[in-house]
């Protein structure tokens, strides 16, 4: 039972009233049950529609470009913003400060972003986090991201099908060069059982794709004959 005085327990609405929501980017009053302001929401950095289906950047006018996943072991990739400004901000809060509501917001836009057809037969997987990393901040983004993908679509969720080993630094802030280092990142099944034939591998920002390459490979190897890529941010 709360404490008298004690705000546990309010209904919802009434709370809102006693301490108005906030947003958790700029501070400024936001709308009941959302997480940013109006001014914030309206400064996402949405990708244009037109963005090359296999790295998920945005397509110049003349519709080529060189396209940075040619070798990588996923056939496509989706992302929904830039990772950039308000979307960069975004991620921060929820990594350095636990907004989990934001979380939630970056799974239903993804949700509602990837067409259905990418998804058929699909199950989903979060991009591991590393165990340590994963206890020190008592939430994996990834997972979180992946179920509310999953509960969005009705998609099977397979959030124990990978694990990660070896290096657990960040990284963000990681060059190009350290984030493809040979050995850096290593990801394999937990179980030696196939995966399922489609996967949608499910992470919070595409940066070089190594990461998300590395977990395609894993999949693969045990298996799986298709993977899709999604981010909810892409770094440009």
């Amino acid at each position: 039972m709360p404490r008298p005085g004690s705000l546990a327990g309010m209904p919802s609405r009434l709370l809102s009233l006693v301490v108005p929501p906030t947003c958790w980017i700029c501070g400024a009053r936001a709308p009941e049950a959302m997480p940013l302001c109006a001014a914030c929401r309206r400064a996402l950095p949405w990708l244009p529609e037109r963005c090359c289906p296999w790295c998920a950047l945005p397509v110049a006018g003349g519709g080529s470009h060189r396209c940075p996943a040619a070798r990588h072991a996923f056939d496509g990739a989706r992302a929904v913003v830039a990772y950039e400004g308000v979307a960069a901000a975004v991620v921060r809060a929820v990594k350095d400060r636990g907004a989990l509501p934001l979380a939630e917001m970056m799974g239903a836009q993804l949700a509602a972003a990837v067409p259905g057809e990418l998804l058929r037969g699909a199950s989903i997987v979060p991009v591991p986090a590393h165990p340590i990393r994963s206890r020190m901040r008592g939430f994996d983004t990834a997972a979180l991201l992946a179920a509310e993908l999953a509960r969005r679509t009705g998609r099977p969720l397979e959030d124990r099908l990978l694990r990660r080993r070896g290096w657990r630094g960040r990284q963000r802030g990681a060059s190009r060069a350290e984030r493809l280092a040979a050995g850096r990142l290593r990801i394999e099944l937990r179980r030696p059982i196939p995966p399922p034939a489609v996967v949608a591998l499910v992470d919070d920002v595409h940066t070089t794709g190594a990461t998300l390459h590395t977990c395609a490979l894993a999949l693969r190897r045990g298996g799986c004959e298709r993977v899709l890529a999604l981010t909810w941010a892409r770094a440009l």
